[in-house]
């Protein structure tokens, strides 16, 4: 099976029990146990980043996750480079028109090098780029 992308939108739903996509990404996570997942150190920022004004033990919570995603070999973490920041700024600079964060052009610009098609998110911008995203309405 080709590998597939995991962006923040999937991590925060997977973490987060009040979240209304929880309940289908843990199915997904438990359908996917033979795939080969990718993500970025710019993802896992912007994960940890959104748990950073939720209470301690949600934190330790988010932290434990992170370090287990970082540890988990059916996981890779491309790693954040200079290439990989100026490769996702361009694509910003090109979209100014959309609404993409940087960390959704860096995701992009990855896919692109490493040949991913299919995203593990619910953020149209990436089919607008022409990814097919996993978790739709």
């Amino acid at each position: 099976m080709n590998p597939v992308f995991v962006d923040t939108f999937y991590w925060i739903a997977l973490a987060n029990p009040r979240d209304a996509w929880h309940v289908r990404t843990q199915e997904i996570h438990k359908s996917l146990m033979q795939t080969k997942l990718i993500t970025t150190d710019e993802v896992l920022t912007e994960f940890v980043n959104y748990f950073s004004t939720a209470g301690r033990y949600t934190r330790s919570g988010i932290f434990q996750l992170a370090q287990s995603i970082l540890q988990n070999d059916r996981v890779q973490v491309i790693p954040q480079t200079r290439e990989s920041f100026l490769g996702g700024l361009a694509l910003y600079s090109q979209r100014f028109d959309k609404g993409y964060s940087l960390t959704d052009c860096i995701s992009m610009h990855t896919m692109r090098q490493l040949e991913i098609i299919e995203v593990l998110t619910h953020d149209k911008h990436f089919a607008q780029e022409g990814f097919a995203i996993l978790l739709s309405d």
